[in-house]
């Protein structure tokens, strides 16, 4: 059963299924070319599922698990029709994702008694991390929420222009200090200002790339002391900003973040235009991180709360 409400009508189901198409084309085209015309799950036909994962970035380790667990279950129920095996690989496919109770974000609603919540947002250069930002507080702010950002990433250049084009755009405050400055001093001015303001939603960026992997995760580290000098139980959440179009490499990156900082979110953007959608499965199944967002295109409104039967029912859809 689907949790969306009121956020995950038709529309945003239309902007799924859109939004996976070039995934589709590729994933669900060579899945029906392995099995139809079938009438026993053999060893080919494995095979050749194996071989449309894989191609999917779902990733070796994934596909392994996903084909073992059909392997089991063919050899004990004896499936034989093509839309049997449909609904088994829908079923593991869906089993390899994080369960989530993603419904108390369904529109853009924030924990009960925690106020400001604060969302520390990680993600190397280029992976849409400030426009996911943006589209986070036009979300928030939607939802009724008092927005502020904090532009911690003091590093790269125009870094702080953009998330301040994206404030001015969505109509909500932001503090920044001039490129250069100490990123943790921001966090910590971002969070006291929150304070003052009465703002309920906090959303800092920070630096994507620094000299080395070290001095990243002493600097993501450094921000969160600062902000617990504040708000001993912040930030409430440490989100993870992905580029799917970038498919394996997009695991590297999940690793080198997951070892730096505590996250505990991921948001997996751009896969309206890739094939390598696949790779959402290969990071929620080997990180055990919950996907809680996923971007469907560039619009403000094009970011979708994930719901894991939601994704995989678009993934199997023939047509949009």
């Amino acid at each position: 059963m689907s949790f969306f409400g009121k956020l995950f009508g038709k529309k945003e189901k239309e902007s799924l299924d859109e939004g996976l198409q070039k995934t589709k084309e590729g994933f669900f085209a060579k899945i029906t070319k392995a099995i139809a015309g079938k009438s026993t799950v053999d060893e080919a036909v494995l095979d050749d599922l194996e071989e449309a994962l894989v191609s999917a970035d779902v990733g070796i380790d994934t596909t392994i698990k996903i084909i073992e667990r059909i392997e089991k279950r063919v050899k004990a129920d004896k499936y034989v029709n093509t839309s049997d095996l449909n609904e088994i690989l829908k079923q593991e496919i869906e089993a390899v994702l994080v369960d989530a109770d993603n419904s108390a974000y369904k529109n853009f609603d924030i924990p009960a008694g925690i106020k400001p919540y604060i969302v520390l947002v990680v993600g190397v250069n280029g992976v849409g991390k400030t426009t996911t930002i943006g589209k986070l507080a036009y979300n928030y702010k939607k939802a009724g929420h008092q927005v502020l950002l904090g532009a911690a990433d003091t590093f790269r250049a125009a870094a702080v222009d953009q998330l301040t084009i994206w404030s001015e755009r969505v109509g909500v405050p932001i503090v920044k200090q001039a490129m250069g400055s100490d990123p943790s001093a921001v966090a910590f001015d971002t969070v006291q200002s929150a304070l003052a303001k009465g703002s309920e939603v906090v959303i800092i960026d920070t630096a994507g790339r620094l000299h080395n992997k070290a001095y990243l995760m002493d600097e993501l580290s450094k921000i969160k002391r600062v902000i617990k000098k504040i708000l001993p139980d912040a930030p409430h959440e440490v989100m993870l900003v992905l580029d799917g179009s970038t498919g394996q490499n997009a695991l590297e990156q999940a690793k080198q973040f997951t070892a730096a900082t505590d996250v505990n979110s991921l948001t997996i953007t751009k896969l309206d235009g890739t094939a390598k959608g696949g790779v959402v499965l290969a990071i929620a199944n080997q990180f055990k991180i919950p996907v809680k967002f996923i971007g469907v295109g560039e619009k403000i409104n094009d970011l979708l709360v994930f719901d894991k039967h939601e994704f995989v029912d678009s993934l199997f859809k023939a047509n949009v």
